[in-house]
């Protein structure tokens, strides 16, 4: 009788769904940054290659999405694949709104709190936002408000990806994205550099114009349906609410967040 068996076909690790939750509960930080990624899209490509933390390992385009980045001012500093619109659909597959580009990208560092500039007057903290979608959107409006960081947590947070890359519209390579391990410690240490912490909930004390002040704030806001967790809401200054006249009494955590830094900025640009 044969002992000699077939060798086993090559198991194809395949990493959690990114997004997803609880898809990489358990692992660190560290375990769950991709070794590399997708970046696709006119304005996230562009970015990418403009960032010099950035490093781009592929980029694949047609004819027409090069003449387009150029006259977007992109500086292309790597060899190009030519790629068809069909080629680009097989990599990133055929739901990707790719406009002709992709590049092949190492994961951007996720520098920790102590990396915060002393310059620094507005950041954005996400207190267990998971949806790539919903983050995307909030990077794209820090990037509009001019805020100097979104700071999120190592756990309970999208690993960087090709979905919240291309919801970002390239804010995710101009807007810093600090990794924190404990957020009401983060709070904490905010709180004595002199920030006038901020969270955000639909039941707050106050209204959100009313809790503005001083040189510097940190907007804090909670996941959809959960909120800010107990520990966050008692590490806050204050929490505040948006409030609505219409049937309506919540906002989508994105749009929640880009009304509240544009509130925030004008506290801040009328305090000088």
């Amino acid at each position: 009788m044969p002992t000699d068996r077939p060798s086993p076909r090559p198991r194809r690790d395949r990493p959690p769904r990114q997004g997803r939750p609880g898809g990489y509960r358990g692992l660190s930080p560290e375990e769950r940054r991709p070794e590399k990624l997708w970046v696709y899209g006119l304005h996230p490509v562009a970015a990418a290659l403009g960032n010099p933390r950035r490093t781009v390992l592929r980029l694949l385009a047609t004819d027409n999405a090069l003449r387009r980045l150029a006259e977007m001012g992109a500086t292309i500093a790597i060899p190009v694949d030519p790629a068809s619109p069909r080629d680009l659909d097989r990599i990133l597959g055929a739901e990707a709104v790719h406009q002709g580009v992709a590049a092949e990208v190492e994961p951007l560092p996720s520098p920790p709190l102590s990396e915060l500039p002393p310059s620094a007057r507005l950041v954005l903290l996400l207190d267990q936002v998971t949806d790539p979608h919903n983050v995307g959107a909030i990077l794209r409006s820090a990037a509009a408000m001019a805020a100097d960081a979104v700071i999120v947590t190592g756990r309970h947070s999208p690993t960087e990806s090709g979905v919240l890359a291309k919801s970002a519209s390239g804010a995710l390579d101009t807007v810093p994205v600090l990794t924190v391990q404990n957020l009401a410690r983060a709070l904490s240490e905010l709180g004595d550099l002199g920030f006038r912490r901020i969270g955000l909930d639909s039941d707050g004390e106050t209204e959100i114009e009313a809790a503005m002040g001083g040189d510097r704030i940190a907007l804090v806001l909670g996941a959809e349906g959960k909120g800010l967790r107990q520990l966050t809401r008692a590490t806050c200054d204050v929490v505040a609410r948006l409030d609505l006249p219409g049937a309506i009494r919540s906002l989508n955590v994105s749009n929640a967040a880009v009304l509240a830094l544009y509130l925030a900025r004008r506290a801040l640009d009328r305090s000088h």
